[in-house]
């Protein structure tokens, strides 16, 4: 016997299969957390107009031309052989394609008839490029429509045609300065146009599809198809691999000078053009690749603003942990930060709306956008095979294709893609191996997926006669720490060219290395001889260094009784205070003031700490630290896919909602709270005996109500213990808060033949 076809979105919900139902979930994540209770509730929240936006935000071309179908029918519903007729030009399998991931998110429903919900229609304003009706504008149109458009003149055609394309609001033109009016104007006067505030005007629905003709829903909206280049996927990984080490080596280099001199912080936020010049020239590149590395690092969480009561921008806690990783490791922490930043380095020297300049570091660049951006962008490359990739126009006009309502979004892909080119994720419009598995897995896929491709670090140098020393490849952390202090960084790139000149020596000298030292850690680190002019510079700045002499104590002690301190200065069990007399009554020692209290007082001595006043020096402080964090937009749980266990859990407690609806009027055995009836025990082990879940209504000790779908295992001792399906985990629960049970199986029968 034929049954009626459902009347409601809900009732329609309740006839999709589980595998349909898990298809919905999955294809609309943010409607299944926490799990609907039933169809209803999930019906509910699938009208929610942000949930609506984001549905058709992730809908292409093709379908919503599909849609545009049923929003323009006359009537309420289309038959899905009426969407064909409307399409001709389109292929049988794009139609049914579009139908499929429509239904699938329940943006349309129905079987026989095919029906959009109100949400999706107030969602899209204007379905295929149209206006609204001249009804809704509240605009009464000529009677003789075709009459008085045969006598506009061209101009005037010609805009009403413009509008009549893909957008049909317009801009309304300023009076010209002679007083005459502008066709647009003629056309608002003649009541073909809709006035819809101070300066924009809208076509009539009726004149555009007068306008279009036999093709009321345009052209067809097909995948286009862009001309794919080719490459050899191994030269691509190498090339990838020399980016990603000058990525990694240039971002070091920054951070080491950052390290040494702290960029200051603006008012406004972000980096000054002084510091990005000063910056610039100590790395060797121009002003907008030292912007790009600020913020590499800055997303990265290797750059931050030192502290509540600092104003510089510092090396983070994270950059100690960075640098002594591999090169592989360091290259995936820039690559996910950039990956899942929600920054626009390509905006750093726009004038922003006051014309002014923007910094690095500002952050007039936050985009929270630009993750999705990168994401789908990297998503369009990797659907091709290995050395296969587009041009930037090529991939722009694919994704505006794809995401056509968020095709206003799109305008950074050149700008990201030649980021990505710099990171090595993108080389010549393919995507590398290693952007490939940071795409997949993240920031671990990236760095297995370029270890292999990258030089191991070495321990040594070869020495030059003009006093320069050549690394042949990626430094072991500690060699590199050592340079960084005894020579300067020329240039960098697969090989780093230090150079020792005599302000570098000082330096060395200056941090307590002695000639001998150098002397030594020259011959040791370089697998070439070391030529004469190097020891002679070593030698020649460490004759002249040192004759003046500056020193600082830690602390002192001081007392009018002299004979005291000659007693203190004799004391062998005060030696380890490493004091010496600097003066009649005053002891000092280079140790600090707790550590000398301590020694004295183990001596014997009765010490007393006296209040420095401001005249005790204080150890060199550590190299100051940002406590740092990744300014990124990690993905909400929302957001997150679900896998399949969570969505057969989630169909099924749906399944169980519904069937304790039917349950309840008529098979659920009901009790009062504090009260257990015969017949609930009974119910339950029944339950339990056969392995059937059940549907529990429960008050917990505060007086909260639920209901829950549980799959019982014991009932002992007037407590029902059972794996609890929403949360879970295995639950116990007092029988006597039991306020409802019905067997899922049988309400979930109940329902279907309700339905």
């Amino acid at each position: 016997m034929p049954t009626d076809p459902p009347a409601t979105l809900a009732a329609w919900l309740r006839t999709r299969s589980d595998e349909q139902l898990s298809a919905l979930l999955a294809a609309r994540p943010d409607v299944a957390r926490p799990a609907p209770s039933d169809v209803v509730a999930l019906a509910s929240r699938l009208a929610v107009p942000v949930s609506v936006d984001r549905a058709l935000d992730e809908l292409d071309a093709a379908t919503l031309q599909v849609l545009d179908v049923v929003l323009l029918a006359p009537t309420d519903g289309v038959a899905p052989d009426a969407i064909a007729a409307a399409l001709p030009d389109v292929p049988v399998e794009v139609l049914t394609a579009g139908l499929e991931r429509l239904t699938t998110r329940a943006l349309l429903w129905g079987d026989d008839v095919l029906r959009a919900p109100d949400p999706v229609r107030r969602a899209v304003r204007h379905p295929a490029g149209l206006g609204r009706r001249a009804s809704e504008l509240r605009l009464a149109l000529p009677g003789d429509l075709e009459a008085t458009l045969a006598e506009l003149d061209a101009e005037e055609r010609g805009v009403l045609e413009r509008l009549a394309g893909e957008r049909p609001v317009g801009h309304l033109p300023d009076i010209p300065s002679d007083g005459g009016r502008t066709p647009a104007r003629r056309l608002l006067t003649a009541g073909l146009l809709a006035r819809i505030d101070a300066l924009n005007v809208e076509l009539p629905r009726e004149i555009g599809l007068h306008l279009r003709g036999d093709a009321p829903f345009g052209p067809p909206r097909l995948r286009p198809e862009p001309a794919v280049t080719a490459h050899e996927q191994g030269s691509v990984d190498r090339r990838a691999a020399g980016a990603a080490l000058e990525s990694v080596g240039k971002v070091g280099e920054l951070l080491g000078i950052l390290e040494e001199e702290p960029a200051g912080l603006l008012r406004s936020g972000g980096v000054g053009v002084r510091d990005q010049k000063r910056l610039a020239r100590e790395l060797h590149v121009g002003e907008p690749d030292a912007a790009w590395l600020l913020e590499l690092a800055y997303t990265a969480g290797l750059l931050d603003v030192g502290g509540p009561h600092r104003d510089e921008w510092l090396p983070t806690r994270g950059y100690d942990i960075w640098r002594e990783q591999d090169l592989a490791d360091r290259w995936a922490t820039l690559a996910a930060g950039w990956l899942t930043g929600v920054r626009l380095p390509s905006l750093v020297g726009q004038r922003d709306v006051a014309g002014k300049a923007v910094n690095p570091l500002s952050p007039d660049l936050v985009r929270h956008t630009a993750p999705a951006i990168r994401r789908s962008a990297l998503a369009v490359l990797a659907e091709y095979p290995p050395g296969s990739g587009l041009a930037p126009d090529d991939l722009v006009s694919l994704l505006r294709w794809r995401t056509p309502r968020r095709a206003d979004r799109l305008a950074p892909v050149p700008a990201m893609l030649a980021e990505a080119a710099r990171l090595g994720v993108v080389v010549g419009g393919v995507l590398s191996t290693a952007g490939r598995g940071l795409l997949a897995h993240g920031e671990d896929g990236a760095a297995m997926s370029i270890r292999g491709l990258l030089p191991a670090p070495v321990d040594h140098v070869l020495a030059q006669p003009d006093l320069s020393l050549i690394a042949p490849g990626p430094l072991v952390s500690e060699l590199a720490d050592t340079l960084a202090v005894v020579a300067d960084v020329e240039s960098s790139g697969g090989a780093t060219v230090f150079r020792v000149s005599e302000a570098s020596v000082r330096r060395a000298l200056d941090h307590g290395w002695s000639a001998s030292d150098l002397h030594d850690f020259f011959t040791r680190v370089s697998r070439t001889p070391v030529p004469q002019a190097l020891d002679y510079l070593v030698d020649d700045v460490a004759r002249q260094h040192g004759r003046l002499r500056v020193g600082s104590i830690e602390s002192y002690v001081r007392s009018d009784d002299h004979g005291l301190l000659s007693q203190v200065l004799n004391d062998r069990r005060a030696a380890s205070a490493e004091l010496r007399r600097l003066a009649p009554g005053v002891l000092v020692s280079g140790l600090g003031a707790d550590e000398v209290l301590t020694v004295l007082r183990d001596a014997g001595y009765a010490p007393a700490g006296e209040n420095p006043g401001g005249a005790v020096l204080t150890r060199p402080a550590a190299r100051p630290r940002a406590a740092g964090r990744r300014p990124g937009s990690d993905p909400s749980p929302a957001a997150r896919p679900l896998t399949a266990p969570e969505l057969a859990a989630t169909v099924r407690e749906m399944r169980a909602g519904d069937a304790a609806l039917s349950a309840r009027r008529g098979t659920a055995v009901r009790s009062v709270p504090g009260v257990t009836t015969a017949s609930t025990l009974e119910l339950l082990s029944r339950a339990i005996g056969a392995g059937l879940p059940v549907w529990l209504g429960y008050v917990d000790a505060q007086g909260s109500g639920s209901q829950r779908v549980v799959q019982p295992v014991s009932l002992v001792g007037g407590f029902l213990s059972g794996y609890d399906e929403r949360r879970g985990e295995n639950a116990t629960f007092a029988v006597h808060r039991i306020t409802s049970v019905a067997l899922v199986e049988q309400g979930a029968e109940d329902a279907g033949r309700t339905a």
